[in-house]
């Protein structure tokens, strides 16, 4: 009997930790598949996903770079990938298909349930506005914030999406060296890959007070260089992604089985390997 078949594919790819989490996944809830690592070049992306659902795949997860790009592809589109404008999941159904994205939600968990976070009436700052912040601004204006700001290097980008999410919530965009500090933030959120090529973005010093949670949507085995610089600037909280990594992996891999896996179980073990 043949094992259904998933897999991550982005560019690179090796750094990614998506195997052991849903081996981890199918162990919890006794199911038999297997996970694969794929890195597909851009140009490539198309070819790997058609032969992959030809061959019997039954889904996979996108990452970096591909998450805009693949929703060309996509037969379905669940409603929280089209607000966001991006893929991080595909499902291969009856030949078709369907595309979700499980960014927000993942973020939403880890900040809730794990980090017993509430968010409504909040000022949350968000650094950067490529693809992971449009995955997760919706999500956020669920949660009734008081406000969100988007900065950015350029204010084009930040200013379209702030344009884009404006009529579900109070959103306004800036350039990260004119942010509005009147006042300190409640949650920043670093959705910015400038960390991980060994770049400092600005960061806004005079926004963070001993009340702030800054979370990072990048995780690394060390901490992050905006997770050290919170700790610098006397955040309350410094987090790295992996809770958002678990709890969007979870939602991926309920879509594909039907079966919601216990993160808790999922994220100690984590901790205690990263």
């Amino acid at each position: 009997m043949s094992v259904d078949r998933y897999g991550v594919m982005g560019y690179p790819i090796s750094h990614s930790r998506s195997p052991v989490i849903h081996r981890l996944f199918a162990m919890q809830t006794n199911q038999e598949l297997q996970y694969e690592l794929l890195q597909v070049s851009p140009e490539k992306l198309e070819s790997a996903v058609r032969q992959f659902q030809r061959t019997g795949g039954k889904g996979l997860n996108i990452t970096v770079p591909h998450k805009g790009e693949v929703t060309r592809l996509v037969d379905q589109l669940s409603e929280r990938a089209s607000t966001a404008g991006a893929v991080n999941t595909l499902i291969f159904k009856e030949g078709e298909i369907h595309g979700d994205n499980t960014d927000g939600f993942g973020l939403l968990r880890d900040l809730v349930v794990n980090l017993e976070l509430s968010l409504e009436d909040t000022n949350i700052l968000i650094l950067g506005a490529g693809g992971a912040t449009r995955g997760i601004v919706g999500p956020l204006l669920e949660m009734q914030p008081a406000s969100v700001r988007i900065a950015n290097r350029t204010l084009g980008k930040a200013q379209a999406l702030a344009d884009h999410f404006s009529r579900s919530g109070p959103v306004t965009a800036c350039r990260f060296n004119v942010i509005p500090v009147t006042e300190s933030y409640d949650l920043i959120i670093n959705a910015t890959s400038a960390g991980i090529h060994g770049d400092t973005p600005p960061y806004p010093t005079a926004a963070v007070s001993d009340e702030t949670v800054c979370y990072d949507l990048s995780y690394g085995l060390s901490p992050t260089p905006f997770s050290l610089w919170a700790r610098e600037h006397g955040a309350a909280k410094a987090v790295m992604g992996w809770g958002m990594l678990v709890e969007q992996a979870a939602e991926s891999f309920r879509l594909w089985r039907n079966v919601r896996p216990d993160t808790a179980e999922v994220l100690q073990h984590m901790n205690i390997t990263a």
